[in-house]
């Protein structure tokens, strides 16, 4: 299925005032997601070396939270005429006639100039431009271009969700470095086998729109090969923060018994007959994805805060 023109969905209608609500604009920015994004970015400012003035901070992440939010709306308004179509989106507001698509669009841009602008001028450029790239890598690079076109959407696409705590990082440091982009690789090698296990039980609903997922070009063994594959990567890539002394060795026991537990699930997942109709492993792989990378960057967040404690106990004495 394909549908060229963007704007068609709702034009019928005819021109008129909105009559969106403010929780149909706030569904707009995916909040859901854009709540991952804000905590991933939040670890990111707060265990960056150096300080930050607590008003910018909030800004700072407020910042980055609009510029997921426009994403969200952007990608939105591209992808009506196929979330129309899929069972788990046709609820969106475009879609349901809630929010007309050029309402989505303009929302989306003004909300990315100004995320873009306030956190250049109130923070530093260096983190802006890392937002605007992550804008215009998921609204364009990945929603317009890649999501289509290549069963390698999600691993290329991925790092437009992985570069937040890089950018929370930027926020306080002004630049990137080796810690930070391993915050960027935790989330850009998590993100394969956490969509997969989604594409493994949303086949149909891909395949309906012409979505080209793994599971849909490539068949589900050599999915669940890649499932399995990008498990172990993540699992070693989220132990090394407490090599390169970013973090302590209970942060990196933590991550060592969470990331065995990732690899246990994508197993299950290797081990699902092909043509299983319940996806029971999928979507337990699905959930514990989620559950894993919240853990992690809070165990991060939680040794920054244990270490501080310690030299301010060591301190006293």
């Amino acid at each position: 299925m394909t549908v060229i023109d963007h704007d068609a969905v709702g034009d019928e209608r005819g021109i008129s005032l909105s009559e969106a609500s403010a929780r149909d604009f706030f569904e707009l920015l995916k909040p859901r997601v854009m709540s991952l994004v804000v905590f991933t970015a939040l670890v990111g400012l707060v265990v960056a070396p150096g300080n930050i003035n607590p008003v910018l901070a909030a800004i700072s992440v407020l910042c980055i939270a609009v510029g997921a939010g426009a994403s969200g709306a952007l990608n939105m308004w591209y992808d009506a005429d196929i979330d129309a179509v899929m069972s788990r989106t046709a609820k969106r507001p475009i879609p349901s006639g809630r929010i007309e698509p050029r309402e989505a669009l303009a929302f989306g841009l003004t909300l990315s100039v100004f995320s873009v602008a306030i956190l250049g001028l109130a923070v530093n450029w260096a983190a802006a431009s890392l937002l605007a790239f992550t804008i215009f890598f998921y609204a364009v690079v990945y929603t317009m271009w890649l999501k289509r076109s290549t069963p390698q959407n999600i691993v290329i696409g991925g790092a437009s969700g992985a570069f937040p705590p890089m950018i929370g990082w930027a926020c306080v440091t002004g630049s990137v470095s080796l810690d930070s982009i391993l915050l960027f690789l935790i989330i850009f090698l998590w993100t394969p086998a956490h969509f997969w296990a989604l594409a493994l039980f949303k086949m149909r609903d891909y395949g309906s729109v012409g979505i080209p997922m793994m599971p849909n070009v490539a068949g589900e063994r050599s999915t669940k090969n890649q499932i399995v594959a990008y498990a172990v990567l993540t699992a070693a890539v989220a132990v090394a923060p407490y090599f390169t002394g970013l973090a302590s060795l209970g942060y990196g026991l933590f991550a060592a018994v969470l990331g065995a537990v990732f690899i246990y699930c994508s197993i299950a997942v290797w081990r699902m007959p092909d043509g299983d109709q319940k996806m029971i492993a999928a979507k337990k792989m699905f959930a514990y994805s989620v559950f894993y990378l919240f853990a992690i960057f809070s165990a991060l967040l939680a040794d920054y805060f244990a270490a501080g404690l310690a030299n301010l106990a060591g301190g006293i004495q």
